[in-house]
């Protein structure tokens, strides 16, 4: 018998922004708000804003496309964020509603049903409101008993959320039942150059569930790590109203080479050591599925993982050109999209990383029925 994962599901919106779309938008504003701030520029009292090119940001991320709830009040210079409707309480939410339809998806895939599961955690970045728990709504929307809850580690949000899955499990639990639901472009600033392209909108869940007898993914070890750091932050919540500064800027916030040059060799110290602990040549790992933040990011960590020599680009699969950063979800969406390259036996890694700063790296096995 072994905890394993046996079913992923993915939902994503229809509507596609383009990085030509999104760097239309961006220079119009910008545009006109050096126009209208023309006097202040030149006097020193403000910074001229800059405009981008989608050849920029394809080189300095990977990303060339990413989902999203909606587009249109996103590429609207005069509003640059989704226009999204406020929905009655009678109604379920939106994130609820995302969750069910990637949850359905996952225990079809496992072959499990709603009377099968004890319990629904939702993990990821961006929780729609405070409470109730969003995750009780989804268990009650697809009619699992047990328990439920919300959790919150940012990007590393999946990989601790199968932490506590795994635990649950060995406390008693049948099936846990892990959502992760990234509506990204709400906190999104479409006004910065620096982080306007980063993030797109998404749903997963995942199955976890002790077997020996259904193909899935068998977790072998946990390495966890968190350590503060404000290179990348979100000051979003219930006190803004209350604070005496201007809640404009309670967005996404990132250092993108502060955090290139301090999480890349974190997160493949974490693996290197990962491995050695279970006496497993990195050469021997398959798959390694790392956060989809940034593309040369995970180059580089593969070669410090690897070695530079054997540093095969389809050994870390990438899904963030058309999905950009989903946040928590992305390592989920890329074992949801690759997990059939892995052979019976194989071993495989899920590494996801963030703010906090967190790292959480698992390492699986492949187990064919």
């Amino acid at each position: 018998m072994g905890i394993r994962i046996t079913g992923t599901g993915l939902f994503h919106p229809e509507e596609v922004i383009t990085n030509e779309e999104l760097v239309g938008a961006l220079n119009a504003y910008v545009e006109q708000y050096n126009q209208d701030n023309a006097e202040k520029i030149a006097a020193g009292e403000l910074e001229a804003r800059r405009g981008s090119s989608a050849e920029f940001i394809e080189k300095a991320s990977g990303v060339k496309a990413r989902y999203v709830v909606e587009k249109s009040g996103i590429l609207d210079p005069n509003r640059l964020r989704p226009l999204i409707r406020e929905r009655s309480i009678d109604e379920i939410s939106l994130q609820a509603e995302w969750g069910v339809t990637a949850a359905k998806q996952a225990m079809e895939n496992a072959g499990v049903t709603a009377e099968d599961i004890d319990v629904v955690i939702l993990s990821c970045s961006n929780l729609q409101r405070a409470y109730p728990a969003v995750a009780i709504e989804i268990q009650t929307a697809l009619g699992i008993q047990g328990y439920a809850y919300d959790m919150n580690v940012a990007c590393s949000a999946a990989t601790f959320g199968l932490k506590q899955a795994y635990d649950a499990i060995k406390a008693g639990a049948r099936r846990v039942l892990l959502v992760n639901v990234e509506i990204t472009s709400a906190h999104t600033d479409f006004r910065s150059r620096d982080c306007h392209f980063i993030f797109g909108d998404v749903a997963t869940a995942t199955i976890i569930e002790e077997t020996e007898t259904k193909t899935g993914f068998e977790i072998l070890d946990f390495s966890l790590f968190t350590q503060f750091s404000n290179n990348i932050r979100n000051n979003f919540g219930f006190l803004n109203p209350s604070e005496t500064t201007n809640a404009d800027d309670k967005r996404f916030r990132q250092d993108g080479r502060k955090v290139f040059k301090e999480v890349c060799p974190l997160v493949a110290k974490m693996i290197t050591k990962q491995l050695a602990k279970n006496e497993i040549a990195p050469e021997n790992v398959k798959r390694f599925w790392l956060h989809q933040a940034n593309a040369s990011m995970n180059e580089l960590i593969l070669k410090l993982v690897v070695g530079k020599e054997h540093a095969q680009p389809d050994l870390v699969p990438i899904i963030l050109d058309e999905f950009a950063n989903t946040s928590s979800a992305g390592v989920i969406i890329a074992l949801h999209r690759t997990a059939n390259q892995v052979d019976n036996g194989e071993y495989g890694v899920l590494c996801s990383f963030g703010a906090g700063y967190s790292v959480g790296s698992i390492l699986v096995q492949k187990h064919v029925a």
